[in-house]
C-alpha cells in the first residue's frame, strides 16, 4: 500500500466522520425513555434489572459503611476498657 493511497483513505474517513458529527441530532421527545419503558417489554426488563442492580449496590455500600462505623465504635470502647486508670474519664 503506498503512502498516497493510505492518505486518501484517511482523508475520506475523516470527511465521513466530520459529516456524521455535523449532522443535527434528532430531538428527544419529553419522557421518551419513560414511554419506551412502558411500551417495550424487553427494554423494561433491562431497565428494571439495571435499576435493581444499582439499588443493591447502593444498599451494600451503605451496609458496609454502617458495619465499618460500628466496628470503629466497638474498637474505641475496647480501647477505653483496656486503658488502666482511664475509667473515670470515660464515665
Amino acid at each position: 500500500m503506498n503512502r498516497s493511497h493510505s492518505l486518501t483513505g484517511l482523508r475520506e474517513r475523516l470527511t465521513r466522520l466530520a459529516r456524521a458529527l455535523a449532522r443535527p441530532r434528532r430531538p428527544v421527545p419529553p419522557f421518551g425513555e419513560l414511554v419506551r419503558i412502558e411500551t417495550d417489554p424487553v427494554y423494561r426488563a433491562l431497565f428494571f434489572a439495571q435499576l435493581d442492580a444499582a439499588l443493591d449496590e447502593r444498599h451494600a455500600a451503605a451496609q458496609t459503611a454502617a458495619v465499618a462505623e460500628i466496628e470503629a465504635a466497638a474498637e474505641r470502647l475496647r480501647a477505653l476498657i483496656r486503658s488502666p486508670g482511664d475509667h473515670e474519664r470515660a464515665a
